[in-house]
């Protein structure tokens, strides 16, 4: 394949009937209204407080990933748990090791690297649908690669790392989806959590809380996350699209369900030529 056909648009391949380039489907809004965010060349973060919903979210984002067979699913989860049942359709699973993970980024930084040498030799801004497959990575619970397992040589790095690849990775096809419970300083500098232009806020236990994940001031303009009851999980403050948050309730997927959309995405990605 030439540098130039590369970036040349397509038709995107959709045999598992869905592309990045499509809206994302999350759930709905206060009206019932259908919710759904375009997420190539974005980047999403999501926080709350344990139980609030996250993961009910981020298994949304992943099970549209998966069954995209335009991108590469990449995943990092030091619990192992959240996202386990997606490693069989990923195309990359990092676990409880900080060492594999600062491999992972330094490799997603190299392929970036390389993206951006052909998109600049072609003569294009960035990768278009039908061109080379888009990479979601996924990060859940942020904190433990950057605040708690390792030394704080690895931590800094690992921030530095995804730090790059949040800021330049879009136009090169690399969408970032992060997950904390709570993306204060000491867990996500504010240099990486401010380059996140979408934002999800789920249940947070403090007003100063919920403008830390959506950006100051929207508490006292009535998106504030900590008003959300604790029996509301999956419930939040969108900030995407509009740049006015938004209130939802994300779709859940269970146990069951996942393995089953997992299973399926596998089979449609063992038969890519």
């Amino acid at each position: 394949m030439s540098v130039l056909s590369r970036f040349t648009p397509r038709p995107a391949p959709t045999p598992g009937g869905l592309s990045m380039f499509d809206p994302v489907a999350l759930g709905i809004d206060e009206n019932t209204t259908p919710v759904r965010i375009g997420l190539a060349y974005r980047n999403i973060l999501l926080a709350g407080e344990p139980g609030s919903g996250k993961s009910g979210g981020l298994n949304n984002i992943v099970a549209h990933a998966a069954l995209s067979l335009d991108c590469r699913l990449w995943l990092m989860d030091g619990k192992r748990v959240e996202l386990g049942l997606w490693r069989s359709c990923a195309d990359r699973f990092v676990g409880a090791d900080i060492a594999e993970a600062l491999d992972t980024l330094a490799a997603l930084q190299v392929e970036m690297d390389r993206r951006y040498d052909d998109l600049d030799a072609a003569g294009a801004r960035k990768i278009a649908p039908g061109g080379e497959p888009l990479i979601v990575l996924v990060v859940d619970e942020v904190a433990y690669y950057s605040a708690t397992t390792g030394d704080r040589k690895q931590r800094d790095a690992f921030a530095m790392l995804l730090r790059d690849v949040v800021a330049r990775g879009r136009a090169a096809g690399i969408i970032t989806v992060a997950a904390t419970q709570r993306p204060s300083h000491d867990i996500i500098p504010t240099s990486l959590r401010d380059l996140f232009g979408y934002r999800l806020a789920f249940r947070c236990t403090t007003e100063t809380s919920s403008d830390i994940v959506l950006g100051h001031g929207w508490a006292a303009r009535g998106a504030d996350a900590s008003l959300i009851d604790t029996a509301d999980r999956g419930v939040g403050w969108l900030l995407a699209e509009g740049g006015l948050p938004r209130r939802i309730r994300c779709a859940y997927l269970d146990d069951s369900t996942i393995t089953a959309i997992a299973s399926y995405a596998a089979e449609l990605r063992g038969g890519e030529e």
